[in-house]
């Protein structure tokens, strides 16, 4: 018998992946708040949880991501179920959820109608995480989901299920803008397309080494699925529609060179909290 303090002490992990693995444990296996990690410390914990320990432990000891041993990740202010066919959603995503929400907002100011719906297309969902974040925080939007992944449609599918969201959520499966039908319209259209280069080392580090590959690069130059999305959205656009797409730490000025090459206009570059160039937002005349 081991208390949490004990264990938390003998283990070589991160600390805050520590915390976050046993935290988890006892929350499910004893129905501790995670408060107990301090007031609890010194309780003696049953062995069903050391064990459970101590497997988290070994996989995360072996670099596989926190996310997908406790099986989902909090993004936004929901949970999602993350698995190893999905990226795992990042913090500085939600930046473009945040810029999303904002130009809704701004539409229906515009348009002094509060109570308007408005239509959102996420391409490549993954798990579901902008599309599904949108839908919480936007009563009245109403969300295409695309993704070229038949293993990601379903774990966003499930998502949706799991946050009460499948009335508002649309699924469709294919490569980007394909499986629209020509009328489709939207008012925003939004993409954290996969944009490392391939080759890039950091493809074989950390994380990302358990991720999917096809959600981190191209295998090409990084720029490919841009190219794509800029130049099919164009047919996709409502009046005063945005395109938001995140991207990579080195990738704004080209980019914003193949915007203009494309015919978009208002081309707005958005920063991080780390004050990285993350996110590119452009409107069509």
């Amino acid at each position: 018998m081991k208390s949490i303090k004990e264990l938390l002490n003998s283990t070589s992990l991160n600390k805050i992946d520590a915390r976050v693995l046993l935290g988890h444990l006892i929350e499910v296996h004893l129905c501790w708040p995670k408060s107990a990690l301090i007031s609890k410390d010194t309780d003696e914990l049953p062995d069903q949880v050391i064990k459970a320990w101590h497997e988290y432990e070994r996989r995360r000891l072996e670099g596989e991501p926190v996310a997908y041993i406790l099986g989902f990740k909090s993004f936004y202010n929901i949970d999602l179920q993350v698995a190893p066919g999905v990226l795992i959603p990042r913090p500085e995503t939600e930046l473009l959820v945040e810029i999303a929400i904002a130009h809704i907002q701004q539409i229906s100011n515009i348009e002094n109608n509060l109570n308007s719906s408005s239509k959102i297309l996420d391409l490549g969902t993954g798990s579901g995480a902008i599309a599904l974040a949108l839908a919480h925080n936007v009563p009245n939007a109403y969300v295409t989901a695309v993704d070229i992944s038949p293993d990601a449609l379903k774990i966003a599918q499930s998502n949706s299920q799991l946050l009460g969201l499948s009335d508002r959520l649309e699924f469709r499966h294919g490569s980007w803008l394909e499986p629209l039908q020509a009328s489709s319209q939207f008012d925003v259209i939004v993409s954290n397309p996969p944009y490392i280069k391939s080759g890039d080392p950091h493809l074989r580090e950390g994380d990302l080494r358990f991720e999917p590959t096809n959600a981190l690069t191209d295998h090409e130059d990084g720029l490919s699925p841009y190219k794509i999305i800029f130049n099919q959205s164009k047919a996709h656009l409502a009046p005063r529609g945005l395109l938001l797409v995140e991207h990579g730490y080195d990738q704004s000025q080209i980019l914003k060179q193949l915007l203009e090459l494309e015919g978009y206009e208002d081309i707005q570059t958005h920063f991080d909290l780390a004050g990285i160039s993350r996110a590119l937002s452009a409107k069509l005349s």
